[in-house]
């Protein structure tokens, strides 16, 4: 048996995706939700998977400063180069910034930093929700 601990992020973004022929092929927003889960064998010497606190300081933090208020894009976009000359804010990635790209992103943030991440799940809106993990 494994505990587990959950804390809520609430970021905006914008994107849109590349060859795509639906209406995400347009520039558009949303007020996401990351739920990210730590999990552990055991308990701390506090009796804790993770302080709370902890996944807030990193995570939260780093989502608050690289993608909150970002257009999330793909770096192949033609956009770009209009959006740098006009000093907005831009965060690329290698593919097209799905809900699935844009979790994993964030679970790969959680291993770097050397936490117990066993997902990620970002809801880009109310009713949907992609979720990466190494189950």
């Amino acid at each position: 048996m494994k505990h587990s601990v959950t804390r809520l992020i609430r970021f905006c973004y914008g994107h849109r995706l590349l060859h795509y022929q639906g209406k995400c092929r347009h520039l558009h927003g949303h007020n996401g939700l990351i739920e990210i889960t730590m999990r552990s064998k055991k308990l701390d010497a506090l009796g804790m998977v993770m302080d709370f606190d902890a996944i807030k300081s990193t995570i939260q933090r780093w989502v608050d400063s690289e993608l909150d208020h970002k257009l999330i894009l793909n770096a192949k976009d033609p956009l770009i180069p209009f959006l740098r000359k006009q000093a907005q804010p831009i965060f690329l990635l290698k593919s097209n910034p799905t809900a699935e790209a844009i979790a994993e992103l964030i679970y790969r943030y959680a291993k770097s930093q050397r936490l117990p991440v066993s997902g990620v799940k970002l809801w880009e809106t109310a009713d949907s929700f992609a979720e990466y993990s190494q189950r």
